[in-house]
């Protein structure tokens, strides 16, 4: 069972009192399943599971009353002689709860009832869950996202104890370069992560067979299933136009000026074409969109241009999965090119996403451009992002002027081991899971 981050929060909010039933939304299969039923066998006596996407008839015990004691009896008598209700020691899961609309607006009656733990999860939640069709029990849930492993994460699958990762953190905050072997041992899993990603399949079949083969394989099983729920949930006029977003991507990507441009979907194509798609693509998780900011300072949020925008894949093992077919060896070798820059951006995206933060970059018509500006100690800190080495003359164009731009310093990921110089700290790309 590879350890998740989740499981931590999971346990946190079943120690809250008064807890309320728990939704956990996210991508499809990053693991919500399976992490949600391993901290139920762990911290409850009864486990009572529901999958309404493998068992549709599952929904009929919600089709009529929602009164608790007429759900539990439904449940009983449907799943067998097994399944026990023990108050304060039972917890149900509903899994792909948004296939059941009505087992969501049950979560209410759970909340006053107070004798059972609920926990529903689905995918596309942001698409089909939250529909005018069904009455939302605003108040009476807490909500939880969940993302494919990050890189921490990743690491521990692979082997590498809380120790190693201390010793990194003392690394930065010391400004010291890492030990010449840990050093190279994290720049090597660094590149497998960004060929492999974090979707908990695909980087477990990684662990146990070491075969990029295997995993690329497993990947585009991912990908494709992505593009059947196109067809299968969004509307009949959206399907092809969301099709055609996701499969612009890494065209977007591979520009210069990344800055995502409707009109590289199709010829003339416009936002009032394309905005609703690719916005169905954001809200099932796939995507996250990056806004570039009128100027770089905090709040972020408050400067950021909603209509300029570049997007990257949330999780960057699929990101390389969808370029040519044997770019994971280019990758793996370090002979990317001029596609190198897009690669590396989705990564420190990936990392960045996964955090549940929000994107930023800066642009100017000048030619100033700043891969991401984050908020790390309370201070806008500008973030670029090299493939191996390179100069930061936006970098420094900014910090130049403290009268105009008001940053709290820079950081450039590359190749390297940890320095810092002219204001700029300088970190091997592997430490960004560390400052985000």
């Amino acid at each position: 069972m590879l350890k998740r981050k989740i499981q931590d929060q999971l346990q946190a909010w079943k120690n809250e009192p008064d807890h309320k039933p728990l939704i956990i939304k996210g991508v499809r299969q990053c693991g919500k399943t399976a992490s949600v039923l391993a901290f139920a066998e762990q911290n409850y006596k009864n486990v009572i599971y529901m999958n309404f996407f493998e068992n549709p008839e599952y929904s009929s015990v919600f089709a009529g009353s929602l009164k608790v004691d007429d759900l539990i009896m439904y449940m009983s008598a449907l799943l067998g002689k097994n399944t026990i209700f023990e108050p304060g020691n039972t917890i149900i899961i509903l899994d792909e709860i948004q296939h059941c609309p009505n087992a969501r607006t049950s979560l209410k009656f759970f909340k006053l009832d107070g004798r059972y733990d609920v926990i529903g999860t689905g995918s596309l939640l942001g698409i089909s869950g939250y529909g005018e069709e069904i009455s939302i029990p605003v108040g009476y849930e807490t909500i939880m996202s969940m993302y494919p492993m990050d890189f921490e994460e990743f690491l521990w699958a692979n082997g590498i104890e809380q120790n190693v990762i201390d010793l990194l953190k003392r690394s930065l905050d010391t400004i010291t370069p890492v030990p010449v072997p840990i050093h190279e041992r994290m720049r090597d899993l660094l590149l497998q992560y960004t060929v492999v990603g974090g979707m908990p399949e695909v980087a477990q079949r990684f662990v146990d067979t070491r075969q990029i083969s295997q995993t690329y394989s497993l990947q585009m099983d991912i990908i494709n299933s992505y593009r059947d729920d196109m067809v299968k949930y969004a509307s009949r006029a959206d399907r092809s136009r969301i099709r055609e977003c996701f499969d612009s991507i890494p065209k977007q990507l591979a520009k210069e000026n990344k800055k995502f441009q409707y009109s590289l979907i199709r010829k003339k194509g416009t936002s009032g074409m394309y905005e609703g798609s690719l916005k169905w693509i954001e809200d099932a998780g796939i995507i996250n969109r990056c806004y570039n900011l009128s100027l770089p300072e905090l709040p972020l949020d408050g400067y950021a241009e909603t209509d300029i925008f570049k997007v990257y894949m949330a999780d960057t093992g699929l990101f390389t999965a969808m370029l040519d077919e044997g770019t994971q060896y280019d990758i793996l070798r370090g002979d990317l090119y001029g596609y190198k820059g897009a690669v590396f951006e989705n990564l420190i995206a990936d990392m960045i996403g996964k955090r549940g933060k929000a994107l930023y970059y800066f642009r100017k018509e000048s030619g100033i451009e700043i891969d991401f500006v984050i908020r790390r100690d309370n201070a806008a800190i500008l973030l670029e992002v090299k493939a191996k080495n390179g100069n930061a003359k936006s970098v420094k164009t900014i910090l130049a002027h403290p009268e105009k731009y008001h940053v709290g310093g820079a950081i450039k990921l590359g190749d390297y081991n940890i320095g810092s110089a002219n204001g700029i700290l300088t970190l091997p790309t592997y430490m960004g899971f560390l400052i985000i």
